[in-house]
This record gives C-alpha cells, structure tokens and sequence, in this order.
C-alpha cells in the first residue's frame, strides 16, 4: 500500500508538473490584449485558404480574416502554421488562442472545442460554360457529367442525378478538369476551391458554379467555455460580413460572392 501511494505521488507531481509547464491560455479579449499580440493557427498547405507566399509568410482566405481580427482587437497578428493533425492540440494546450484554420464543423469536433459562427464553406457542386442549361440536378439528364472516382462529389452526382445522367469518372481532379476543358464532358462535380483554379485556367470559357450540393462550413474554433471570448468572435464575424470585407475576402480568393452560409 505504501508503495502504491509512493507511485500514486510521483504520478501526480509529474502531472501538475506537465500541467505547469503549458501555456497560460488566454480566455478573453483582454487577457489576450494583456499579452500584446493575438496568436493564430492556420493551415499553411491548403490553398487558397492557407498558403506561404512568395515572401514565405502565411498568405491566403484565412490569414486576411486573421489580419482583420487583429486590427480589431488593435494587436499584432502572429500566425503559427498548424497541420490537421496537430492544430487542435495546438488550441487545446495553449500554444494558440484560437483557430482560423479551415475547420470544418463537425460534430464529433464540436466535443473537443467550440465553433464560431460560419466565415467561410467548402461548396461541392456542378461546374460547367455559362451557356449550358443546367440549373438543378434534374437538368443533368443526358448530359455528360465528370466526378473524381469515388470521391465526394462522385457520392453528391450518383446521389441526385437522374438516371439519363452519363457520369463520367476519372481518377483524378486532373483528368476530370482536363474532360472538362477539352469538351469530353459537359460539366463536372465539383468543389469551389477547384472551380476557382479552372475559372483561371479557361477564363474565356466562362464557366460557373450551375448549383451546390453541399456546404461544408469553416469557422473559428475556440476552448470550451470561453464564452466572451466567444461572443466577440461571433460579433466579428458578424461585423465584416455586413460591411463587406468578407465578401472581398472571398471574391479575392475564391472568385465569387460570398453565399450564404448555414451552420449546421
């Protein structure tokens, strides 16, 4: 017994050690202006939403939302690039006080941090020329549609197409573009951020975003029980989308007006 309480000590000590060794985690805007600087994690690989520039600084969607918080909150903005992996923890023990990192919501995350309200969404839709009539998943009827085998915008196309439907499928975002620009298909599945790079690739085509099958949105994600830190953020959010910076935003990366976002 005196042994186990011996092991049951060390156990302890070396865990508020752990405990005492983390950052202290801010909680409110004040605490946070207290420390002189607003720290961001962002994604760094996941254009355009989170890219190095030519300058090797984290650039893209998420980091001009990040430059407009920090401007509001009067602070210097440090941005610490995350991975998947890695930029909850990141929230989770202090090395961050929030993430503007292309978070989608979700509810098995919702268990482990909190979402703001939506900035931003990743859309699955069909993509084709300003000229083809097509307006909803009906219209696909005898027209030829490209998806990337097995993917999600393969599941959102076989899901809603009718059955005249000729679902062409491609082994990569690539070969379903590349279908697409040659004329081998008349439209294809897919997501905003791929539409994005083929408007640029083909602008004379004038392809266009026909309608969307999904939303997946992004918000920032905080700890669990900041609730003014919370509120703020929220009020943020709300602020640039009525006055427009948002909507920049997203023209300026995305190349679109930005659509109305629905948290789920």
């Amino acid at each position: 017994m005196h042994r186990r309480a011996v092991l049951h000590g060390i156990t302890l000590a070396a865990g508020l050690s752990l405990l005492s060794a983390l950052p202290a985690a801010a909680q409110t805007v004040e605490e946070i202006k207290g420390k002189g600087k607003l720290t961001v994690g962002m994604l760094v690989d996941f254009p355009p939403f989170g890219i190095t520039n030519a300058e090797n600084k984290p650039d893209g969607y998420d980091a001009d939302v990040a430059k407009l918080m920090a401007k509001a909150m009067g602070l210097p903005l440090e941005i610490v690039p995350v991975t998947g992996p890695n930029r909850i923890p990141y929230l989770l023990t202090g090395k961050v006080d929030l993430l503007i990192a292309s978070l989608g919501i979700t509810p098995e995350r919702a268990k482990q941090v909190a979402f703001s309200a939506p900035y931003a969404a990743i859309e699955i839709g069909v993509l084709a020329p300003e000229k083809t009539a097509i307006k909803a998943a009906a219209d696909l009827a005898g027209k030829r549609v490209g998806v990337v085998r097995a993917s999600t915008q393969d599941q959102a196309v076989t899901n809603a197409a009718p059955k005249e439907a000729r679902i062409m499928r491609f082994d990569d975002d690539a070969s379903a573009v590349q279908a697409l620009l040659s004329g081998q298909v008349d439209s294809i599945g897919v997501s905003n951020v791929v539409a994005k790079e083929i408007k640029a690739m083909a602008p004379s085509a004038n392809y266009e975003m026909k309608f969307v099958f999904r939303q997946q949105p992004n918000a920032v994600a905080l700890r669990q029980g900041q609730d003014a830190l919370m509120a703020w953020v929220n009020d943020f959010i709300g602020t640039i989308k009525k006055n427009g910076e948002l909507n920049a935003i997203h023209k300026k990366w995305l190349g679109t007006e930005l659509p109305e976002i629905k948290a789920p």
